[in-house]
Parts: structure tokens; sequence; C-alpha cells
């Protein structure tokens, strides 16, 4: 990739590229939202959500808000203007990157800003829902399952809600790609 790779904050503009990056990468498992909810979800905590551009072209897209511990968005519903819970856990909504650009790192550059957020913002843990069989992946990057907390047929099957510490600074890079379905939700 010899184009320049940049995390920045999701703009109006970036809404079409998610809701087709959403779309393409959910409705198969029959978890896509639409686009209403997702708008929902970042105007909540506009500053926990982000895109990863290569050149002029966004790649990915990354929708995290505050959420107390062992509690997700609902997918069946928006968010509503008043649902704004206090900082101490970030839960990792989505994370979607483009098909043609999987396995280059994007992932891992929206990860590792939103730890940074995470950290500046006084949160404690990151937690997630692993859809798609993605749990694997997750514990390699240090979540831990946490059975029991997303009922059964919530989020697809065999969803697990999963989170880790926030590192009370930066980790080194990670080798390892990314996956590419919703790894959360």
């Amino acid at each position: 990739m010899t184009d320049t790779v940049r995390v920045r904050p999701l703009a109006d503009r970036d809404w079409d590229a998610v809701v087709a990056l959403e779309r393409d990468a959910y409705t198969g498992l029959g978890l896509s939202e639409g686009r209403a909810a997702l708008e929902s979800r970042a105007a909540a905590s506009p500053d926990t959500c982000f895109v990863v551009d290569v050149g002029a072209r966004t790649a990915g897209y990354l929708l995290a808000l505050p959420y107390p511990p062992h509690r997700y968005p609902d997918l069946a519903r928006a968010e509503e203007a008043a649902t704004a819970f206090p900082a101490g856990n970030l839960h990792l909504h989505d994370i979607v990157v483009a098909p043609g650009l999987r396995r280059r790192g994007l992932a891992r550059h929206l990860l590792h800003h939103l730890t940074g957020t995470a950290r500046s913002r006084g949160d404690e843990r990151i937690s997630l829902v692993a859809v798609g069989g993605t749990e694997r992946f997750w514990s390699a990057r240090g979540f831990t399952a946490e059975p029991g907390v997303v009922p059964e047929g919530a989020y697809g099957g065999a969803a697990v809600y999963m989170s880790k510490p926030v590192p009370a600074h930066p980790a080194g890079p990670s080798h390892s790609p990314a996956p590419s379905l919703r790894e959360v939700s």
C-alpha cells in the first residue's frame, strides 16, 4: 500500500461510504442496521467514531460509544439522544474495512486510535460483542470472553461479549491482520 493511511473523525460526508461498507459486511449475517441506527450511534459519541482513509478513499470505519459494562447497543433500535453514559467503558460497536483493503493493517490503525482515545477519555475498559466467529481474533488482541452476557440469538449466532483493560500507555505495534467481518456489533 503506497497511499497515505490516515485515521480521522467520522464526518457527515462519510455516511454513504460507511453505510455501504456496513451493509456489505453484515447483511449476510443478518446484522445490518441501516443508516439511521448507525448515525444515531455516532451522534451519541462523535468523538469516538472514526474512518480510515487510504489516499482519498474511505477504506473503513469504527463506531464506539460509552456503555456501562455488560451492556451494548440494541441492533433493533437507534440510540436515543438522552443515552449518554459516562466514561469508564468504551464499547466498540462496529469496525469494518473494505474487502479489497483487508489484511493490510487498517483495522489495527483504527484500534490503536480507539485505544488512545479511550485512554485520553479516562476509560478503564473497552468492550465489544464478537460476532461471526471472531472470538479467537479478539482473544489474540487481549479481549477476554464474558459468556452469558449476550442472550442466545442476539447479534446472530454465537455472539460473545468481550472486554479488555485500557493499557496505561501505548502498546507496541501488532503484526496480526484484522478480520474483515463485523467483529463487534
